[in-house]
């Protein structure tokens, strides 16, 4: 249930997607959409969002690819009603089961090795030296609780199904966390930076691999997201703009 004084209904996708959203706890951004754009087209087949939130990742990818199932997984009662919710009023109910539950200790329901494509917008801050927000739901998403980083990769290895793919959208300076923690059992590893301007550090990256094979890793050109700063009128670059308000994919 959504109440005005509590929830937002927010545009994505240049409103093809309309969210609700908590006014006060976590609110879904521009990572959620970059993650689900990053997310391989499979045609048809079972997705899962492991943390999915409102929902905003999982609806943004069943926008862009019409034929898989898409699964979520949330811990946050409210957060998964809200998904639930979105994917109803978004005309997904019929190919979209919203599951509540840990990661740590998913239910029954979740099939390991089930999924062609498994993705999370996972906590970006190590719970040793992040400090939480006072609001529990916006806490539980920035920082890391009883699940840290090595919990959240592997939760995505373990449901995707051999050879198929998992996708990650993280702080930069935990890439190389990551990646040891994909060693020897993913392959096809392709790190994509997202620079928030041009000649600017990536503060983002989106990391794809594919479970059980051998290739290598790439090294993506990136995304840069915004344009000049003395430029008010560019607040995207083209291809982000392409992204976030075309619902096109991260290729």
């Amino acid at each position: 249930m959504t109440t005005p004084d509590r929830h937002s209904t927010d545009a994505f996708l240049g409103g093809r997607i309309a969210l609700h959203q908590s006014k006060t706890g976590y609110r879904a951004a521009m990572d959620p959409v970059l993650l689900a754009a990053a997310v391989p087209d499979i045609g048809r087949g079972r997705v899962l969002d492991l943390g999915c939130g409102n929902g905003a990742a999982l609806l943004c990818y069943g926008a862009r690819v019409p034929g898989p199932d898409l699964v979520g997984l949330e811990l946050d009662g409210e957060a998964a009603d809200l998904a639930r919710v979105n994917a109803e009023e978004n005309g997904f109910d019929a190919r979209c089961t919203i599951l509540q539950g840990d990661i740590m200790t998913p239910p029954d329901a979740l099939t390991p090795g089930g999924f062609d494509q498994v993705f999370a917008n996972p906590p970006y801050l190590d719970a040793r030296t992040g400090e939480a927000s006072p609001i529990p739901d916006r806490a539980r998403s920035n920082v890391e609780g009883e699940a840290r980083l090595k919990d959240w990769v592997s939760a995505l290895l373990r449901f995707a199904r051999p050879k198929g793919g998992v996708t990650i959208v993280h702080r930069a300076d935990r890439t190389d966390e990551i990646l040891a923690l994909l060693s020897r059992k993913a392959g096809d590893i392709t790190v994509i930076p997202l620079w928030p301007r041009l000649g600017q550090p990536a503060k983002r990256v989106i990391i794809r691999a594919r479970k059980g094979v051998r290739g290598g890793t790439v090294l993506h050109p990136g995304l840069v997201l915004h344009g000049p700063a003395d430029d008010p009128t560019a607040r995207y670059t083209p291809a982000a703009a392409a992204i976030l308000r075309d619902g096109a994919a991260l290729v």
